[in-house]
């Protein structure tokens, strides 16, 4: 299986159980990796045989400065069903990383994430 890898992906939005981060935001960085044949794509040097990097990078920031949700559980869960749905028959699994850099919770620490894999993502 080959990779796609776009990391540290950064966004501002409205996520969060709790109302001052609904009203007031915060950063959000997003790690995506999609399971994809890249061998056509190396042996052809043809874009239509591998996935634009941009338009993932577009699909995360739909998802994640779209409409708000509690949980970063549903931003991943979103970000995972778009990209799958999108880039169909390419991607055949998705690893998505989600990362609250600061929230509003007391501690030291360097940040709160989630991370799922969905399809085929060995």
């Amino acid at each position: 299986m080959d990779y796609i890898h776009i990391e540290n992906m950064q966004f501002y939005s409205y996520h969060g159980a709790l109302e001052e981060e609904n009203r007031l935001g915060q950063r959000f960085n997003v790690d995506v990796s999609l399971a994809v044949s890249l061998q056509e794509a190396g042996e052809t040097d043809d874009l239509a045989k591998t996935i634009n990097y941009a338009e993932v990078y577009e699909a995360t920031k739909e998802v994640v400065e779209g409409e708000p949700v509690k949980l970063i559980e549903a931003v991943a869960e979103r970000i995972a069903t778009s990209i799958l749905t999108k880039f169909s028959p390419l991607t055949e699994g998705v690893r998505v990383k989600v990362i609250k850099p600061d929230p509003p919770i007391p501690g030291h620490y360097n940040h709160v994430a989630v991370e799922i894999v969905r399809g085929d993502y060995r």
